[in-house]
């Protein structure tokens, strides 16, 4: 039974969105589904995806100079994530979230590695097992696992990759705007503008959970800002200290707000999960050179991390993250204990009643207990392992993390790409082996190896395996997987069998 609860937040009047009704064939497939888990309601779940927000860019991760009043009331009201890695760069984090794998781990075309995968169709990605179990599910927003437009194959349309609807772009917007936007399996438009980008996903979400308020559902939000290149719808802009980045983030709150103030309208707070984090780190001084002289109005901030997005420092892949279920979640918690992107999938299904697929290994675990704060909950993760491509760059445990020697920008044959944010100041070499213990020095100023050779050949230890199992540069690990006959990855180095 649902219990109305008072309002949380204030509610922002709506722009008109389209509002579609969902096939009748997906109705009838979850009617068909298997019962939900005995006990209790299933929760749904709600997923919003920001793109390229560091992890100093929320008013309870530090930010100042733009409000958050939205999100922060989430933390508030639920639990603070500090220690949740995502992935570098957009289309890798994608990967490791809705196939609950290091994208090292995972298959593509041709059974190729690309810097933004090309993720096979024969990859069992989260909401294709929610949608078998029941779920209505959704995406509203960018795909970003297809290798964009050039790789877009209709097999990998959301749509028939377990998501009940599609509202949205399949890559970024570097250009100025979006191209190839899509309602399900038609193109609607060839491009669009930004300014109400945010404001138009927005509205789809909505409309999304109004269709789908009487039965289980799953809806992914995976906004198009704040990458570059940025815009804000007008009653938006101006608004912030920050400049126009400032402005985009207080309208992602904005959106956010709305969201759970839905939830509550609808009596459906108590049985709803929604978590709030993002894609990767922040864009840098270096990876905009269009817009340098400005730079503070359109990228963000990591805050105390070291590094920006594309690094395997911290503030390369430790994003804010906020989880909020008033049902559920225990308010005002937070913990520091190492979680992931990865770990949604597993965590999602268990709460769900269903089943893991068993036929492969996942990287991600079960973290309910955290998200629920049980008492002595700690982080599933012996060892998170920080990859760049298919370059094994660190490895972190407990407080540890170690660090690999790797060449710069002038040695760098062994990565994928070769333009745009993986280059420049981004790939400055490691010369020698670097430990820090980010309890006490989470900006990674002071190399302590040589004061812990124990914890070096621990964390080595782990490396190794890591290297045997998921592969690194110049191997393939024994457990990454494969769905086509012939030469495998890495494509821009002489061919490697395993």
């Amino acid at each position: 039974m649902h219990h109305r609860r008072p309002h949380r937040l204030p509610r922002i009047p709506l722009l008109l969105g389209a509002v579609l009704c969902a096939c009748a064939a997906a109705a009838s497939a979850r009617a068909q589904a298997a019962a939900p888990a005995p006990a209790e309601v299933r929760p749904n779940f709600v997923l919003v995806f920001a793109d390229d927000q560091g992890y100093g860019d929320l008013g309870v991760f530090g930010a100042t100079d733009f409000e958050t009043p939205r999100i922060d009331r989430m933390a508030h009201e639920g639990i603070r994530f500090t220690s949740f890695y995502a992935q570098p760069v957009c289309g890798p984090s994608r990967t490791a979230l809705l196939t609950g794998s290091y994208p090292i781990r995972v298959a593509e075309y041709g059974n190729q590695k690309n810097n933004f995968p090309y993720v096979h169709e024969r990859e069992i990605l989260l909401p294709s097992v929610l949608q078998a179990a029941g779920y209505a599910t959704g995406m509203i927003g960018k795909t970003d696992i297809t290798q964009r437009r050039r790789g877009f194959r209709p097999e990998l349309n959301p749509v028939r990759r377990g998501f009940d609807y599609w509202f949205g772009v399949v890559g970024a917007n570097d250009s100025g705007e979006v191209h190839w936007v899509y309602r399900n399996e038609e193109r609607i438009e060839e491009s669009a503008p930004l300014h109400d980008l945010t404001r138009r996903y927005t509205d789809e979400a909505l409309a999304f959970i109004r269709r789908h308020r009487d039965e289980p559902f799953f809806l992914y939000v995976a906004h198009t800002m704040p990458h570059v290149v940025l815009d804000a719808s007008e009653p938006f802009k101006g608004g912030s200290r920050r400049g126009l980045y400032g402005d985009v983030i207080e309208e992602l709150d904005a959106s956010t707000g709305e969201i759970l103030h839905l939830l509550d309208e609808l009596d459906l707070a108590d049985d709803t999960i929604v978590v709030y984090t993002s894609d990767n780190g922040p864009w840098s001084n270096h990876a905009l050179p269009r817009y340098r002289e400005n730079i503070t109005a359109h990228a963000g901030s990591a805050g105390p991390l070291r590094g920006a997005k594309a690094t395997t420092w911290e503030g390369g892949m430790r994003v804010p993250t906020v989880m909020w279920g008033p049902g559920r979640i225990p308010a005002g918690t937070e913990t520091a204990e190492i979680a992931t992107t990865m770990d949604l999938l597993p965590t999602f299904i268990a709460m769900a009643g269903a089943e893991l697929p068993a036929d492969r290994t996942l990287d991600g675990r079960d973290i309910s207990a955290l998200m629920l704060g049980e008492p002595g909950a700690a982080s599933p993760h012996e060892a998170f392992y920080y990859y760049r491509e298919t370059h094994l760059d660190a490895v972190r445990s407990g407080p540890w993390k170690l660090v690999f020697p790797r060449p710069g920008r002038d040695d760098s044959e062994w990565l994928l790409s070769k333009t745009g944010a993986f280059i420049g100041e981004l790939l400055e070499p490691v010369t020698s082996l670097e430990l820090y213990n980010l309890e006490t020095d989470i900006g990674e100023t002071r190399n302590v190896a040589a004061d812990h050779p124990d914890v070096v050949e621990r964390l080595t230890a782990l490396a190794d395996r890591a290297r045997a199992e998921l592969g690194d540069h110049d191997r393939i690990g024994s457990g990454v997987r494969f769905f086509e006959e012939g030469p495998k990855w890495p494509r821009r180095q002489p061919w490697i069998t395993q």
